[in-house]
């Protein structure tokens, strides 16, 4: 069958070759970054038994899954901006979204396939729609690439998107400040107190402090603010101290051992605003093209997004695989639970994020995790 073109190897990205690689498909996925090392690949992510592990498990990689998850990861506690715990969840094993390190995950990925299989610091400029389901790409440098069965795995931004929807993602109105501590236990011994062994929640309205504790003793920490974008473009992130210190004045009155994990950050605090495409995105069937995770689906963050991008990507090599001949019917079947769960999922992180940041913060999550159990 016509060889599918990947554009990003993202873990959506990646999980499709892979479970295309092992129904014997062929398929190359084009990326930007030069090398699969060139830079961190962000903290943990909560791996879901019902979506996640499925996707894992489509590519046969449970096992290796299986050893690098984060032990006692998914513990969680919540506190108020004083620092007092309201609620305090230990991790026992039986919560159903064990946490790994991204680049862990992303390094297993790359494993699988084969070395060729990815073609690294190709930077797509632009796509060209040639017409009968074929479309000719151009990379930034210089090079081309004609294809008929491409696949926009390139995030947020996605430069393939443009050939199936005119939707852009829009800012929310909250953007989160990364920082990081390091050897806490010893340097910061109030803080890794407080954030305890697992993911912190220190919330008030409009405002809070998340953070997970790393394997080698680290605080990944993001500083979350309910924001016009213009306020933030207001700080110049260039100068780590200014900006650090603009940032730690909104959270006047928190406790020292929070407010820690803005301005003892040993690394340039960088901010992260988030975007989201509209709610129910979806497109007309186009020949020859599709999209997943993020580029189809953008939403807030809610520990879905990576799940879902691996199960997009081992759904839509199932559909490939069990539609050989039939490019079409294959992606009119994926098509269809993508547009689904991904309505879904955007819905339920609007509501996330206005939980976590609402007028009921933090309460309102110590109510969220003090009910039925959580999938």
């Amino acid at each position: 069958m016509t060889p599918v073109t990947i554009i990003g190897a993202g873990l959506g990205g990646l999980v499709l070759a892979r479970v295309l690689h092992v129904h014997g498909i062929p398929a190359i996925i084009y990326e930007a970054e030069p090398s699969a090392m060139a830079r961190t690949q962000g903290g943990l992510l909560d791996i879901h038994a019902q979506d996640g592990q499925v996707a894992l498990a489509a590519a046969g990689l449970t096992e290796e899954f299986r050893a690098i998850i984060h032990a006692g990861g998914e513990a969680a506690r919540v506190l108020d901006r004083q620092g007092a715990v309201l609620l305090d969840l230990p991790d026992d094993g039986t919560g159903g979204r064990p946490e790994v390190l991204r680049g862990d995950l992303r390094r297993i990925l790359v494993e699988s396939l084969p070395a060729e299989a990815i073609r690294w610091g190709k930077k797509l400029a632009g796509v060209a729609a040639l017409g009968e389901g074929r479309y000719e790409l151009g990379f930034t440098d210089g090079s081309t690439v004609t294809t008929g069965f491409l696949v926009g795995a390139d995030g947020a931004w996605s430069k393939v998107r443009p050939l199936l929807s005119s939707a852009v993602p829009e800012y929310v109105g909250t953007t989160f400040v990364e920082t990081y501590l390091r050897d806490v236990d010893v340097r910061h011994p109030a803080t890794a107190q407080a954030a305890g062994g697992g993911a912190l929640f220190a919330l008030a309205p409009g405002q809070g402090i998340f953070a997970h504790r790393e394997p080698g003793g680290i605080l990944h920490a993001y500083v979350a603010l309910n924001r016009p974008a213009a306020w933030f473009a207001g700080i110049d992130f260039g100068d780590a101290a200014a900006a650090t210190a603009r940032v730690a004045a909104e959270f006047g009155g928190w406790a020292p051992a929070l407010t820690a994990l803005i301005t003892d950050g040993e690394a340039p605090p960088v901010p992260r605003p988030l975007y989201a495409l509209p709610t129910g995105h979806r497109w007309d069937r186009v020949p020859g093209v599709t999209l997943l995770g993020d580029a189809a689906h953008l939403a807030p963050p809610a520990g879905e997004g990576a799940n879902l991008a691996l199960l997009d990507g081992a759904e839509l090599g199932q559909a490939i695989a069990a539609n050989p001949g039939d490019i079409e019917t294959a992606l009119a079947v994926y098509e269809a639970a993508v547009f689904s769960r991904g309505a879904a999922a955007a819905a339920d992180g609007h509501d996330m994020l206005a939980l976590l940041l609402g007028e009921r913060a933090p309460f309102a999550l110590v109510d969220f995790f003090s009910g039925p159990v959580q999938n």
